[in-house]
Order: C-alpha cells, then sequence, then structure tokens
C-alpha cells in the first residue's frame, strides 16, 4: 500500500532502537527522509544513514534548547519539513513503591515522557502550519488509560501526554496539521526485555527470572504475545501519511487485546 509519504521529510525521536528504529525503518521504505535523533546513536542508525535518506543527529531532548537544533538540523539537511514522530520515552518500574519515587524521579520522568514532546512539537510546529499540511504521530502507552502502581509516574506522564495530543489537535486541525497518538502494550524491545528493562528490574527485586516476568506480562494479552516493534512502526507510517488523511485527535491501541473495557 502506497501511504503517500514518497518524498516527504520526518522527524523521528528516540530513533536509535526498538519503536523508534522501526518507524525510521519504515518511513523510509516508505520513500520519506528521516532526521533520527537519539543521545547517541547506534550501528544501525549508521548503516541507514548509507542510504541517504537518514540523517542522524545527536540531541538529549531534556534540553529544552534541543528541538530548535533537531528542527533546523532537518530543514538544512532536507529542506522541508512535514511530518514528526514523537516517540523517546522512556520508563523505571517502581517496585519499591509510591514513597520511593522522589521529586526527582518524577522531574526525570516527566522531561523524558512528556516535556520532550511538548518542546519538539512547539518546535516544529510552525513549519507545519506554514506549510499547511503535515502530521503530528505521539507514542504514548495503554498506561496513559492504564494506571499502574509499578509504572506510577510513567503512567501519569503518559496520561498527560494524551491529553495533551488530543487538545492539541483541536487546536491545529482546521489549518491542516494532525495530531494523533498511537499507544502500545509490552513492546518485544530492550525497554522491557533488555538487560536493564522491567522484565529484569521485576525479576531482580522478587528473586524471579526475567523470562518468567516478561511471559506473565504477554498471557494478559488475548494474542499471547508481546507487539514487534515493527508493527508499531506501521501503524505510526499509517496515520503520518496521506490514507489517514481524515484521522487526527484519535489514539490508537496496539497491545494484543490488553485492555478489556470499551
Amino acid at each position: 500500500m502506497d501511504l503517500g509519504l514518497s518524498g516527504k521529510s520526518a522527524i523521528v525521536t528516540g530513533a536509535s532502537r526498538g519503536i523508534g528504529l522501526a518507524v525510521t525503518r519504515t518511513l523510509i521504505d516508505q520513500g520519506a527522509s528521516v532526521v533520527a535523533v537519539s543521545k547517541s546513536g547506534s550501528a544501525e542508525l549508521r548503516e541507514l544513514q548509507e542510504t541517504g535518506r537518514v540523517h542522524p543527529v545527536a540531541a538529549d531532548l531534556t534540553d529544552p534548547q534541543a528541538p530548535a537544533t533537531v528542527v533546523e538540523a532537518t530543514l538544512s539537511a532536507f529542506g522541508r519539513l512535514d511530518l514528526l514522530v514523537n516517540n523517546v520515552g522512556a520508563v523505571q518500574a517502581r517496585v519499591d513503591g509510591f514513597p520511593s519515587v522522589t521529586d526527582d524521579d518524577w522531574e526525570t520522568t516527566f522531561q523524558i515522557n512528556f516535556f520532550s514532546t511538548v518542546r519538539m512539537t512547539r518546535a516544529a510546529l510552525p513549519h507545519l502550519l506554514a506549510a499547511g499540511a503535515g502530521s503530528i504521530v505521539t507514542v504514548s502507552s495503554v498506561n496513559a488509560v492504564l494506571p499502574d502502581p509499578l509504572v506510577i509516574d510513567y503512567s501519569a506522564a503518559k496520561a498527560a501526554l494524551a491529553n495533551f495530543c488530543k487538545s492539541l489537535s483541536k487546536e491545529v486541525g482546521p489549518a491542516g496539521v494532525r495530531v494523533n497518538t498511537v499507544s502500545p502494550g509490552p513492546v518485544a524491545t530492550a525497554l522491557w526485555l533488555g538487560g536493564g528493562g522491567i522484565a529484569a528490574t521485576i525479576a531482580g527485586a522478587t528473586g524471579g527470572d526475567p523470562a518468567a516476568v516478561a511471559g506473565q506480562a504477554a498471557s494478559g494479552s488475548v494474542t499471547g504475545r508481546f507487539t514487534r516493534p515493527e508493527e508499531v512502526a506501521d501503524l505510526v507510517a499509517f496515520l503520518a501519511g496521506a490514507r489517514a488523511a481524515n484521522i487526527t485527535g484519535a489514539d490508537f491501541t496496539i497491545d494484543g487485546g490488553l485492555i478489556t473495557t470499551l
């Protein structure tokens, strides 16, 4: 399916691995050019750079000045900006409960999961509005509507993120800019399955096995498995493209049936 992304220029944050890397690959497969933003890059991004359609940019998006630099790099590299994929995020399992979550923990969580998107969107939006068209897709989480004390600060940040995106969609939609969110459940990335990921953290606190923890999490879905990064990327690319031209202010859950409510 042609998604209408050929010739478009995109920014993808958190692009060095996981969902962000999968989104970057999918967008270039669809003919787009991508500024791939991450703190330290990766071998995979350097390989994609050889295609001529990926321009890696090193930036810490908790720095309030970084988004403007990213936008400038995009315009310099590709001469235009059509799409923004806000993917950067991080989560820490709070195995010692709410009292252990300090003010600094809350600040760190909101900086990476909420304010980075607010600032990146603020920097990109004038260019999308000037063009009279564009798409912003933000990777949220099922935890926006599925509060979990194990990730209490992350859940709160993602709920704020969902509200922000919905509100913004109402403001900029009449000007031709679409704003949507994608909310994955557990995804087979390092965030969940890596050495310092959620499964390993929980296993370390309980004396269990990371594979068993991951298996239990997967069993909560109707499909009995984690979502693959490429599946999230396909959904993001669809929402970014022309095939979704009348979709805005919407949230799309991709969780294997984990959420059972309407």
